[in-house]
């Protein structure tokens, strides 16, 4: 073969592979993400000789693609570097020689290897210099890609930073296509870090602009950032509708990362709802070590929920070993709000002479990171704890910031969920109860009403953190009190109770 028919030879494999690297990106947004992943790979392969920029753009969006699919070993494999073309750098883990070319892509990989592999102290050490260092101009992909490595770090304010930049980067330049994707990491690092309402602004625009363009696969993305949030502020009712709506384009399309949070999510509001069994039975599967866990890289964010909901549903020897595992994460310094979250899941677990200790712990941890829907949630706890060993005085003071703490961040169920217990601790909250409710206590109006939404007792015993035999003891004294003598008959009085509010409410104005 002469030069010029390997010239022509090398422009028409390069355009191929162009149009290789360009269809993997729509199959990434709007497709089978395996697919997309092999054709990604394909495409980086043919052009790291005769396009190396193209070649890396090919590989992060490859390692998207198996992110997206929970394809730990794809992900790995697009982070092996083979030796340096140019310097001769011999190994994944060597770094590139000094003034090469490809240091920075070597560094990446270097750093992100340890990721995968859990190293996140060598992870921080190759990677976290680098975020420093991305100038406030840089190109719309490299404030992305730096936004991300800022996240899977578990520098959220840092990748909140950078991911800004990169969506104002992208609307500034017309790159319209990549804004709904960044939005997405955008709105998960608001999420992790406990600004819920910012985080759901931002799901919600950017499902209108991913819907908009096509890209379903982002789309059932922003759409489990937005049950995740349904889940601590809305009804079960609609997160389960949400929850339909994402699996419709994810079990298709093989998303893992989107399925994960999306189950995740349903369970959280199973849980907030008082259905701990429920949650307990959903999450399971998905934390505990085995072929059918969860997403490799998501899996223990939902432990925290997984051991809550065994606990308040008589599993706590269900969780133990989850706390154990958790704890290995935490450990690792890639989430802030792990170690409150590790101490209290062991506070839940452990013998009653050291749980407060540890719940204090958990509450000191939470002082040093930010979150108020995690510190809330930790309040919460401790304070049904305190009541349940009648110190309803500590465990008022714990329940009011509970309530505070959920109302900051517009945890609406949640909030309802502790003024319900603030008021089982013996505290008037405002929603006095008038007419036939009024001769019961806050214990038997809370059961009289969890029974007329149609809660079991065993539910309605988890939810309160008492046993089964109290729920029934509690609900022959509410049958007594307002004369019926069934569930139903129970569900029909309160009925007509709110139906009456609603005709004597006077009208605004």
């Amino acid at each position: 073969m002469n030069g010029e028919t390997r010239g022509v030879f090398s422009a028409r494999t390069g355009t191929a592979s162009h149009r290789a690297l360009a269809h993997g990106r729509e199959l990434l947004r709007d497709g089978p993400v395996t697919d997309a992943c092999s054709t990604l790979l394909r495409a980086a392969a043919e052009l790291r000789e005769t396009d190396p920029p193209a070649a890396r753009r090919a590989l992060l969006a490859a390692a998207s693609a198996a992110w997206a699919a929970g394809d730990r070993d794809s992900y790995r494999r697009v982070f092996t570097a083979g030796p340096c073309h140019v310097c001769g750098a011999d190994r994944a883990s060597t770094l590139c020689a000094e003034g090469c070319p490809e240091s920075a892509w070597r560094t990446h990989c270097v750093g992100m290897s340890a990721v995968v592999e859990g190293d996140f102290r060598c992870a921080l050490a190759v990677l976290e210099p680098r975020l420093d260092q991305v100038a406030t101009r840089a190109e719309t992909h490299e404030l992305r890609t730096a936004g991300e490595v800022a996240l899977l770090l578990g520098r959220l304010p840092t990748a909140r930073r950078l991911l800004s930049l990169a969506l104002a980067s992208a609307r500034s330049t017309g790159a319209e296509a990549a804004a709904p994707g960044i939005i997405a990491h955008l709105a998960y690092a608001e999420l992790r870090e406990g600004r819920h309402p910012q985080a759901h602004a931002h799901a919600e625009e950017g499902l209108v602009l991913a819907r908009g363009l096509g890209q379903r696969n982002v789309a059932a993305d922003l759409s489990a950032v937005c049950a995740l949030v349904m889940s601590i502020a809305g009804d079960l009712p609609t997160v389960r509708a949400r929850v339909a709506d994402i699996r419709a384009v994810a079990q298709p399309h093989g998303l893992a990362q989107a399925a994960f949070l999306a189950e995740w999510a349903q369970a959280r509001a199973e849980l907030g709802a008082g259905k701990a069994e429920r949650a307990a039975a959903r999450l399971a599967p998905l934390v505990r070590p085995g072929a059918r866990q969860g997403h490799f890289g998501l899996w223990f964010l939902a432990v925290p929920c997984f051991v809550e909901a065994c606990v308040l549903s008589d599993r706590a020897l269900d969780a133990t070993e989850m706390v154990d595992l958790f704890a290995g994460w935490a450990e690792l310094g890639a989430d802030p709000q792990a170690p409150a979250q590790l101490a209290r899941c062991r506070a839940l677990v452990a013998p009653a002479d050291r749980s407060e200790e540890l719940y204090r712990g958990a509450l000191a941890h939470h002082e040093r990171a930010p979150g108020p829907y995690e510190h809330a949630r930790t309040h919460l706890a401790f304070g049904m704890w305190l009541r349940r060993r009648r110190r309803p005085t500590e465990a008022r003071t714990q329940l009011r910031d509970a309530l505070l703490g959920f109302e900051r961040c517009g945890a609406a169920l949640w909030a309802e969920r502790a003024g319900a217990e603030l008021r089982a601790a013996g505290e008037v909250t405002g929603t006095g109860e008038a007419g036939p409710l009024s001769s019961l206590t806050p214990q038997q109006v809370r059961i009289a009403r969890d029974v007329a939404r149609g809660a079991t007792n065993r539910e309605i015993a988890a939810a309160l953190s008492i046993s089964v035999r109290t729920v029934e003891y509690h609900l022959r004294n509410v049958f007594a009190q307002l004369g019926v003598r069934s569930r139903t008959g129970l569900a029909h009085l309160l009925a007509n109770v709110g139906e009456d509010r609603d005709r004597t409410e006077p009208e605004p104005g």
